[in-house]
């Protein structure tokens, strides 16, 4: 009896299930008659004995033992414990396993790859880019430094946020060779052009979205002056419409400007608030946050940030462009 567990997911859950093999068709066909099938059903939902399945279905009590036979040979019941009955042993029988099935000699997937392929179709074509060969996470995940740096020496406080989208892309990759999170100071200085970029941290604190700033089709407003620049807010491009509040952020993805083979996505917030409201969008309310994604390059959300618990941390989102 080959024993084999069965993936499938449920509620952004990946849930896994003992299913028997049938290696023999002989015992698959003697569980397959309709009234052995019937008596199957039951005895997965409860353990009982045939006179108890013979009243509950009204048939005779010696051809449930005749189907009893059948699916104690087929190995798809057994006796889980006996009880004396009004002078006689009466037999409990349960279902063996909660699957039965055949398999053919084909078709096996790299459990990550099996269960990125049972991902919503939508979240599948947004990170398609992101997807090795071996179903292993293909790019790097850039977060700012939490030193001093870049033109504004500013610390880097939203870093930490990208641990959230890990555990959340976890479900449907498998862990790469290469430690795939870097700092903004050192893919900056690889320039990283033949990588898949999934970029955390607005242009204050990452250097790599400052540099592809002028790409997003929602970007953020940094105006020169005597004191280096001067932040604005984000501006969309298509609206024309500013936003300054702090929960407010940006997901976005576009070609690789330096490799258009390639993908960046942009989790990026006026502060770090906004940038945690962004990877709470990503990673928990995609349905809401992709809803209008078609697959194409250049697509970009405005994302607001809300406390709706009122502990002072941000905890939902909207979609506000």
């Amino acid at each position: 009896m080959k024993k084999k567990i069965l993936l499938s997911e449920e509620e952004r859950q990946q849930r896994g299930k003992e299913i028997i093999v049938f290696e023999n068709p002989q015992k698959l066909k003697l569980v397959l008659g309709k009234l052995s099938w019937e008596i199957l059903g039951m005895l997965a939902e409860a353990e009982m004995y045939p006179m108890e399945i013979a009243k509950k279905l009204g048939v005779h009590e010696q051809k449930v033992y005749y189907h009893i036979r059948k699916l104690v040979k087929a190995d798809a019941i057994a006796v889980v414990r006996e009880e004396e009955k009004k002078g006689a042993t009466a037999k409990y029988y349960r279902a063996v396993s909660p699957a039965f099935g055949i398999e053919l000699p084909f078709g096996s997937r790299n459990v990550k790859t099996a269960a990125f392929m049972y991902m919503n179709e939508k979240l599948q074509q947004f990170f398609h880019s992101f997807l090795g060969k071996d179903g292993s996470f293909d790019g790097k995940i850039v977060v700012g430094s939490p030193d001093p740096h870049g033109p504004f020496k500013a610390r880097a406080r939203d870093g930490h946020y990208a641990s959230y989208l890990t555990l959340f892309l976890g479900q449907f990759v498998r862990l790469p060779d290469d430690f795939v999170i870097k700092l903004d100071v050192d893919v900056k200085a690889e320039k990283e052009e033949n990588n898949n970029l999934l970029l955390v941290g607005g242009p204050g604190t990452n250097l790599l979205t400052k540099e592809i700033n002028d790409y997003l089709p929602i970007r953020f407003s940094m105006r020169p002056s005597k004191h280096g620049f001067l932040f604005g807010g984000l501006v969309s491009q298509k609206t024309q419409s500013v936003y300054t509040d702090d929960a407010v952020g940006v997901v976005a993805r576009i070609a690789n400007p330096w490799n258009k083979e390639k993908r960046i996505i942009v989790l990026a917030g006026n502060k770090a608030v906004g940038t945690k409201a962004c990877v709470l969008a990503l990673a928990r309310f995609w349905k809401q946050t992709l809803k209008n994604f078609k697959g194409e390059n250049d697509f970009a959300v405005v994302i607001q940030g809300f406390d709706l618990d009122g502990d002072g941390k941000v905890d939902s989102i909207e979609v506000i462009e």
